[in-house]
């Protein structure tokens, strides 16, 4: 597994690099997101850690121009910036999860092995192109058009996934550790990112409909049923 390592900290970098090598990952670095953009569109990479802050292109608008060319790269941003509104921002760029500095190597390891994992089990359902409907609810895995009640509905990648494990897990209470475990790939549901995420995506698919599908359980979680 090839892993790019895009940090301005050097100090930081090689002790990533150190750690990565000996789980047996082949690591590239770059120290700024001019050159960790370049590496990333000239060579093919398993996966893409990078921080938030850097010199020449900031984390976020790098996240973004990677994005734009490799939709399926699993990437994980580095910050020290760790509130609801830093990661919604993350999550919006494009990145699939968020790790928040200082962090134990552990958990990093698991989140790199939980997003390798999730993103060639992807690939293979992606492939298949299925439907999914669930009342008057629509979604086309392969088009990656959502519709309701014949209406399209225009939604962020994120809003996307989230929906998509709605809709495959309806009528069933979703903690939001389990949504942030499956949904985002990351462990820390201490912050109510998923609640802003669940929020966009009620606006979306419930506001202008008499039928909601997305409901709250208090002390719970949430449930995707027609009521």
């Amino acid at each position: 597994m090839q892993i790019l390592v895009i940090e301005d900290e050097q100090r930081v970098a090689e002790m990533i690099k150190k750690g990565l090598e000996e789980q047996g990952f082949r690591i590239s670095l770059a120290y700024d997101g001019e050159m960790g953009k370049k590496l990333a569109l000239s060579q093919t990479f398993d996966l893409i850690i990078m921080d938030l802050i850097l010199p020449k292109i900031n984390g976020l608008d790098l996240c973004k121009q990677i994005r734009s060319v490799l939709p399926d790269c699993p990437i994980i941003m580095l910050t020290a910036l760790g509130t609801t509104d830093d990661k919604v921002e993350g999550f919006d760029a494009g990145a699939n999860d968020y790790l928040v500095k200082p962090f134990d190597f552990r958990e990093l390891h698991a989140r790199i092995r939980a997003l390798i994992k999730r993103n060639q089990a992807g690939t293979n359902t992606y492939s298949q192109g299925f439907l999914l409907r669930f009342a008057d609810m629509e979604m086309n895995l392969q088009t990656k058009i959502v519709k309701r009640d014949e209406v399209v509905i225009d939604l962020t990648p994120k809003e996307f996934r989230l929906l998509e494990y709605m809709m495959k897990n309806p009528e069933r209470v979703l903690s939001r550790t389990e949504i942030a475990e499956k949904v985002w790939d990351t462990f820390d549901s201490g912050t109510n990112f998923i609640d802003v995420y669940i929020n966009y995506l009620r606006k979306k698919i419930d506001k202008n409909f008499p039928t909601k599908l997305i409901h709250t359980r208090s002390g719970m979680g949430f449930i995707f049923k027609a009521e």
